[in-house]
């Protein structure tokens, strides 16, 4: 075996079969929609813990964010002397992009990780295969209470996210570069007003917000279980799933959020 071989055998192949698993984890888990009904009360219990309990976190990071893009910003549009269009930079910066951006990769760090480090140690433990045994139906009782719940919780973390980036924002404007608050708010919220067809009351950057979170949420929700599922070889293994979760969860963020944005605003 040559060494092109050697290296698509350990490299390749594995990659190749985890991504392939894991589409398969999404697969069932979209089959099983129809389970939500039994499932209601875990599904609850998720979304205390994958959105509630990394809310403050959330707002704190995108809070920062949004004083980042107001200073960053303001330092070059006064140098044309338009700061006052700050507001409207800020609000789209942080409704298109940054909001479900930088919220998606907090869920990926906390919720993807702890998503893969329970169900690996299920798996290293064998829990998960005393469930196979008494034929219990692992993508209903394990894998679709977490990735309803984060499908559901990432929009409404995003629209908290972008509003508290807008208010950070503004803030900083304010105390800072010498714009009006009010003035500001005006500016963003009139940003905010494009329409992605006519018959949806809903701006075309907020809807595309909600889109974007929604689908990483559910990415995301997905490879932490489908992680946590492939764990092997005792805690190292739970260690190795868990790396794995949040890195893959991160560039799939990534990659699909410039996907998204070129089908969304391409026209």
């Amino acid at each position: 075996m040559n060494f092109i071989e050697r290296t698509g055998a350990r490299i390749l192949a594995p990659t190749i079969q985890a991504a392939g698993f894991t589409v398969t984890v999404g697969l069932r888990t979209l089959g099983r929609l129809g389970h939500l009904g039994r499932r209601r009360r875990t599904v609850m219990d998720q979304m205390h813990l994958s959105g509630v309990k990394t809310l403050h976190v959330v707002l704190l990071v995108n809070f920062f964010i949004g004083m980042i893009l107001a200073l960053q910003l303001g330092y070059e549009l006064a140098q044309y002397g338009q700061q006052q269009a700050i507001g409207f930079a800020v609000a789209i910066a942080m409704v298109r992009e940054m909001a479900p951006m930088m919220t998606a990769v907090v869920l990926a760090a906390s919720v993807a990780s702890a998503m893969a480090a329970e169900i690996g140690t299920m798996r290293v433990q064998e829990e998960v295969t005393a469930l196979e045994v008494m034929s219990v139906d692992l993508t209903s009782y394990l894998i679709l209470p977490r990735v309803m719940a984060l499908t559901i919780m990432a929009p409404l973390l995003t629209l908290l996210a972008a509003a508290v980036g807008i208010l950070g924002g503004g803030m900083l404007a304010d105390l800072q570069l010498g714009v009006d608050f009010s003035g500001y708010m005006l500016n963003a919220i009139d940003s905010l007003k494009d329409r992605w067809v006519w018959w949806l009351p809903v701006p075309k950057s907020l809807y595309a917000a909600l889109i974007k979170s929604a689908v990483f949420g559910f990415t995301i929700a997905v490879v932490g279980c489908a992680s946590g599922l492939q764990a092997r070889h005792g805690a190292r293994g739970v260690g190795d799933a868990t790396r794995g979760a949040v890195r893959n969860s991160i560039i799939l963020i990534i990659v699909l959020n410039f996907f998204l944005g070129k089908l969304i605003f391409a026209n």
